[in-house]
């Protein structure tokens, strides 16, 4: 395992780590602020554009694009170096941000959102990324910590903050605040940010690159769409489902051939690698089934106001940096594989709970299973991402990094499809979504199964290497 804290790119970046790693909060304050300030924004938005039918496109086309961006933003900052990637993330939210603010119909305004997500897909790993590069071992998980911190004040913060910019400016604010959070982003990267690469010779994938784009982008619009735009048992899912499965294995064929593959197999059939991308992959269908399906659930059942359904889901993003911040003393005694396996039992037993205390909807009640499911992930998540991160040099830091935030989006888009049909097909199948007792009801299996994700994620744990707590410099 490479457990030095600094190496061939990040030399000389000791001295200016505080600036940098403020580039990387402000940075990941434009992805995590994107994420929710825009829904309290959206009856604006529809008053103004009109076209209330697409308005589900703004999200959908913003996580598909991410996603499919992922690994190959991941995989050029191996080969180029990470600054060049996260400024390219950084100019296309600015950019994006601004043409956003000024669309002038709805089809627009999705094209702009298509912009903002491959941003995100370029900013969020590079963050976590950089990270990697420029902080020991022992330190990464305090400042994921502070980074996660960053999605926990934007999940409380966001969705006020859109309310009020479309009630008393314009819905139009809610992409240009982005703009002065981009430009010091920016100027303190090119600033303060100074890689030292050994240049190289490199020759891009470009046919993996689109072999894989299209494979994904069918799979993830299936998983989105299915059961929403169209029917689950229908053509346009059968379509998604085959183009996908084909695009993979065409693009395995093709990697196999690449001098430089965008994801690199050998790496992926490592034992490190394949099983802290599969807890990945938990952790993001978990964390769907949250923040997806509970605000929903209290708003319906308990009366909760969306401000009240709000607070109690962002606790998860309370949990996340406490644990995270914490989780570098744990592992550096006990070891990586046993801190993940603890964060994925506390995980599971939020889960439990939640999926325990459905017939009685409570906002405090879910305020703290939503807690204490942050809690497991933070221990689950940071710990994971850092071993993965420690078994490879640089040049393939990047992509680890990437396959494990593509893990995750690919996780969020299963949950959603999965617990959205349960969902659909209980509320159909009793009283609508106007009956409390249909919804209670139906969102008592959406956390059930959210909580038989969490046995798996913690079982998933169990397949990562064991690791010795002296063998981590």
């Amino acid at each position: 395992m490479n457990t030095s804290g600094v190496d061939r790119a990040s030399v000389g970046l000791r001295s200016q780590r505080g600036p940098v790693l403020l580039a990387v909060m402000l940075s990941t304050a434009l992805v995590a602020l994107d994420a929710t300030i825009l829904a309290t924004a959206v009856p604006s938005i529809v008053g103004s554009l009109g076209n209330f039918a697409q308005f589900p496109w703004l999200f959908s086309s913003y996580m598909l694009a991410q996603a499919v961006s992922v690994p190959i933003f991941s995989k050029l900052s191996d080969m180029y170096g990470r600054k060049p990637v996260i400024l390219t993330g950084v100019g296309l939210f600015l950019v994006s941000s601004v043409l956003a603010g000024c669309a002038w119909s709805m089809p627009s305004l999705i094209v702009f959102r298509v912009i903002q997500g491959l941003g995100a897909g370029a900013v969020a790993p590079m963050g976590m990324t950089i990270v990697g590069d420029i902080y020991t071992v022992a330190e990464r998980a305090a400042v994921q910590g502070y980074v996660a911190g960053v999605w926990a004040v934007s999940s409380v913060v966001g969705p006020t903050l859109g309310g009020l910019l479309s009630q008393f400016l314009s819905w139009r604010w809610v992409f240009f605040v982005n703009i002065p959070v981009a430009l010091v982003a920016g100027w303190l990267l090119l600033r303060s940010y100074h890689e030292k690469i050994e240049r190289e010779e490199h020759r891009v994938d470009f046919t993996g690159a689109a072999v894989l784009a299209i494979a994904l982008s069918a799979l993830i619009l299936g998983a989105l769409e299915g059961g929403n735009a169209w029917e689950w048992l229908s053509v346009p899912t059968l379509v998604c489902g085959v183009v996908g499965v084909v695009g993979l294995a065409i693009f395995v064929a093709v990697e196999r051939r690449a001098g430089e593959p965008i994801i690199d197999l050998a790496l992926v059939r490592r034992r490190v690698v394949a099983s802290t991308t599969l807890v990945s992959l938990g952790i993001g269908a978990l964390l769907v089934g949250m923040t997806s399906y509970v605000p929903t659930y209290l708003e319906r059942t308990a009366g909760a106001t969306p401000i009240a359904a709000g607070a109690a889901v962002a606790a998860v993003s309370i949990g996340w940096p406490v644990a995270a911040s914490t989780a570098g003393r744990i592992y550096m005694r006990w070891g990586f594989q046993r801190t993940v396996f603890l964060g994925g039992a506390i995980a599971t037993v939020g889960a439990a709970l939640t999926a325990a205390l459905s017939p009685w909807p409570s906002v405090i009640g879910m305020a703290v299973c939503a807690f204490i499911i942050g809690l497991g992930l933070g221990y689950t998540a940071a710990p994971s991402l850092i071993m993965a991160q420690s078994s490879v040099e640089w040049n393939q830091r990047g992509s680890v990094t990437g396959l494990n935030m593509f893990a995750r989006s690919a996780g969020s888009a299963v949950g959603v499809a999965i617990y959205g049909a349960i969902a659909t097909n209980l509320i159909r199948a009793g009283g609508g979504e106007g009956d409390p007792a249909t919804v209670i009801h139906a969102s008592g299996w959406v956390f059930v199964a959210a909580a038989v994700t969490a046995v798996l994620m913690a079982a998933a744990t169990l397949a990562v290497p064991r690791d010795e707590p002296d063998s981590v410099k």
